[in-house]
């Protein structure tokens, strides 16, 4: 439906439902992308690529793997976030999610140790190079869709939808990984976590290969997409940048630096409630590194129930942070993390009922300090350098709050003797270096996107019109 614009011709715009499915779709893969990763790197990717005497050992390599990911994601951010901010919004982000598909559906056939050796291996830690290449554009580009075609009060609700795709993305590849248990189950009955020889064979690589579908959909609503008014009016009025990465780090470095600590608590929240406390959950109580002892599918039923805590959460906190502000929200939230992580044993203490409290807890505080994310950080930009600065800032924290985590809480696992007390002191620790982001930093509530452009201090744009360098 046509919406009058500033000039003659009449600029067309995206209905609201088609916004919300658009930026929500690609995080509901990139989140399910991870999570089937994660799994799949705590119950087969150890003996299938990283065949090793020491089980720890072939763990922490299946892990670096994973971490490996991450490292790639800043770069993708800065080669994404140049196309988006010179082509537009909705050609890049058809660009990432292809690329993610593509490299998540080929995990899915790759060849094992056993199959090809070393081979094997590199293949894997190419994939996974080449998911995080392409994870590195699709957050920014989704959460700007959202942000950019968000009617005026409502830009922290409409960001909070790509950050439901987290919680979509588990419950659906977490899921899936049970019903191939189900389906294919070993002596120990519907368990993945002692997988059958058809689980190992092939059962888990359907998950991987099930992305193409997902991926299939998600291009078809981001076709029909046409660009924000925002972005629109800025390359009409020749305020796109030939080197948004330069202008990005000359003139809004301060942005760049609050937006990856304010970043930071989310992240290893995250990856502390989902890779890790897998992790811990299912080690056994009489393991050289103790853990919880629960089967693996009645753990992961129990993550389930925290995730729709995480989901609720996600979608409660941005209606919050367009009342109050999001600096507001995000230090009461960051404020909650820093006693969460100091309460972890206390809690687990208590059996059964303490760890289903401690999963959503975790999951609730995670819902409502991602939500607001998906508008807040986006706004820490103008409009000419949204994409590339956004991004930048979100996946760079991944690597000082995500790449590492996973090292970083099993060294402390087994330094606490199978105790995750100095799991809890290190998130409460990165909680409290968010806190100070958010004190240094201002509120973007009321900041408006075109305005931001208004005031941006650079002098170097590219005529309008002009061709991309």
């Amino acid at each position: 439906m046509p919406a009058p614009a500033t000039g003659s011709a009449p600029t067309p715009v995206n209905p609201r439902s088609r916004v919300l499915v658009a930026s929500l779709i690609g995080t509901t893969i990139e989140f399910y992308d991870f999570y089937i990763y994660a799994t799949a790197a705590v119950l087969v990717f150890p003996q299938l690529f990283f065949p090793s005497s020491d089980p720890t050992t072939a763990l922490l390599s299946s892990f670096a793997v994973f971490g490996a990911a991450m490292v790639a994601r800043p770069i993708g951010a800065v080669v994404f976030g140049h196309l988006g901010d010179r082509l537009g919004r909705k050609k890049t982000l058809v660009v990432s999610l292809l690329t993610m598909g593509i490299a998540t559906f080929l995990i899915g056939v790759l060849p094992t140790y056993a199959q090809a050796g070393w081979v094997a291996t590199a293949l894997l830690v190419l994939m996974r190079l080449a998911q995080g290449f392409a994870l590195g554009g699709e957050w920014s580009g989704a959460a700007l869709v959202a942000t950019e075609n968000a009617p005026s009060g409502k830009r922290a609700l409409y960001g909070t939808f790509p950050q439901l795709g987290a919680p979509l993305g588990f419950i659906i590849g977490n899921g899936l990984f049970l019903a191939m248990g189900a389906l294919l189950p070993s002596a120990a009955g519907a368990d993945p976590s002692q997988p059958s020889d058809a689980f190992v064979s092939w059962g888990w690589r359907v998950p991987f290969l099930f992305s193409a579908v997902m991926v299939a959909i998600g291009l078809w609503v981001r076709s029909r997409l046409v660009e924000s008014a925002v972005f629109a009016r800025t390359r009409e009025s020749g305020g796109v940048r030939r080197l948004p990465l330069a202008t990005v780090v000359r003139s809004h470095g301060k942005q760049l630096v609050l937006g990856t600590f304010i970043m930071l608590a989310t992240y290893v929240l995250f990856y502390l409630m989902t890779t890790f406390s897998l992790s811990y959950g299912r080690a056994a109580k009489d393991a050289a590194v103790p853990g919880l002892g629960y089967g693996y599918t009645t753990f992961v039923l129990m993550m389930i129930f925290g995730v729709l805590f995480f989901a609720a959460f996600t979608l409660v906190s941005g209606p919050l942070a367009d009342r109050y502000g999001r600096r507001a929200t995000l230090l009461w939230i960051t404020a909650g993390i820093v006693v969460f992580g100091l309460v972890w044993v206390p809690l687990i203490e208590l059996g059964t009922l303490g760890v289903v409290l401690w999963l959503v807890l975790g999951f609730t505080l995670m819902g409502m300090t991602f939500g607001p994310m998906g508008a807040l950080l986006p706004e820490l930009f103008p409009t000419s350098v949204r994409y590339t600065g956004s991004g930048i800032s979100y996946n760079v924290s991944s690597i000082l709050g995500a790449a590492v985590a996973p090292f970083i809480a099993v060294a402390l696992w087994e330094t606490g003797d199978g105790s995750p007390w100095l799991v809890g002191v290190y998130l409460s620790a990165m909680a409290v270096l968010t806190l100070i982001a958010l004190l240094l930093g201002k509120e973007t509530k009321d900041v408006s996107l075109d305005d931001r452009d208004a005031t941006a201090d650079d002098p170097v744009r590219a005529p309008a019109g002009s061709p991309t360098p």
